[in-house]
């Protein structure tokens, strides 16, 4: 059995990934998985969450809002509607993003618009937890 992992990610904009992990977490849709060389197939929804993985040692954290991934014994795509690189996270924005969520959670006046920034908070708070690891 190999060693290493395919490993892509991408968005409707551009390859945000492609690279060789020894193990990855994604944000599952009922929880994160953790994907080893090797692993059974399958195909999950993803989640807003943080994406990790770790290639010659190095942990490499992305944020990841929404999407899907398909595991191969070795390969995983993820493709996903937005992807980030810790580098890439402007966190200024990412902060008022969050902050016009909350005032948007608080205006809430059913239930679409509560999730609809419950799910802009949990972005926000992905995308600020992946920054602060670069």
């Amino acid at each position: 059995m190999a060693d290493t992992i395919e490993l892509e990610i991408v968005t409707p904009e551009r390859l945000v990934v492609k690279d060789k992990a020894e193990e990855i977490q994604i944000p599952g849709r009922n929880g994160y998985l953790g994907i080893l060389p090797g692993h059974a197939p399958l195909i999950t929804e993803l989640a807003v969450g943080e994406i990790t993985y770790v290639n010659a040692g190095v942990s490499t954290s992305l944020s990841v809002a929404w999407g899907f991934a398909e595991v191969l014994a070795d390969k995983v795509t993820i493709i996903a509607e937005a992807a980030e690189r810790a580098e890439d996270i402007d966190v200024p924005r990412a902060e008022a993003a969050r902050e016009r969520a909350q005032e948007q959670l608080k205006k809430a006046e059913d239930a679409a618009q509560f999730d609809e920034a419950y799910l802009a908070i949990a972005r926000a708070d992905a995308r600020l937890a992946v920054a602060k690891k670069q």
